[in-house]
């Protein structure tokens, strides 16, 4: 059945385009446009719609949510962030491995975290999420599809594709299927409890624009 399962949801055999030395600019344009949709469409594919609503519902319960990432992770987990302060969500986004632990020490059943990694085999993202485990919070993963370390130690296991390939890819086309999966979480969240969240944001964006500080130039 697992088998069946992933012959299902295997990612279209689409063609990454890695950089290429003395490429001109508007191949380039072309190339990215390319890895970008390519991505996008093949996690679109990849997502379990019984996972994410799982995740989703979780997220929206949770009183207070971790996310760990390192390196590209991290910019991930900041967006995130940023994204759950705006609807009044008691979180943390540490880039610190230590933080991470020292965090998710303190987390209770009643607390959810979510672990973004790519390769799904980052041991600081891995060692934090266990702790956050262990502290008894449900625990999320957020990786490139197929079988991790990261995946398997998670509660909800969601999956980005994994098209984007060589030494030379600097983290791209990952980093926009993974904030296409973290944008699909947060419309969700919004969604679901339309009448809680919605006046928050309304009020996060009404706030900004009160009291923002402008330059004179």
């Amino acid at each position: 059945m697992k088998l069946a399962f992933e012959l299902a949801h295997k990612p279209s055999e689409s063609h990454y385009q890695d950089i290429i030395a003395g490429n001109d600019l508007h191949r380039i344009v072309q190339a990215m446009e390319a890895n970008h949709l390519a991505s996008i469409t093949d996690t679109t594919r990849l997502l379990d719609i019984s996972q994410l609503q799982k995740a989703v519902e979780t997220l929206c319960r949770a009183k207070r949510i971790d996310l760990y990432g390192v390196a590209t992770s991290s910019v991930i987990a900041q967006d995130f962030y940023q994204k759950l302060i705006r609807i009044g969500k008691n979180c943390t986004a540490f880039a610190d491995s230590h933080m991470q632990i020292t965090s998710a020490s303190s987390l209770s059943e009643d607390d959810a975290a979510l672990a973004i990694s790519y390769s799904g085999e980052t041991p600081e993202t891995i060692d934090a999420l266990r702790c956050a485990k262990d502290s008894g919070a449900v625990t999320l993963s957020l990786t490139q599809y197929g079988s991790s370390t990261l995946a398997s130690l998670a509660d909800i296991s969601l999956f980005s594709s994994s098209l984007e390939e060589g030494m030379r890819r600097g983290d791209m086309a990952s980093r926009i299927a993974q904030l296409h999966v973290i944008d699909i979480l947060f419309t969700g969240m919004v969604s679901l409890e339309f009448t809680d969240y919605t006046p928050k944001l309304k009020n996060s964006y009404q706030n900004v624009q009160i009291y923002r500080k402008t330059t004179g130039g």
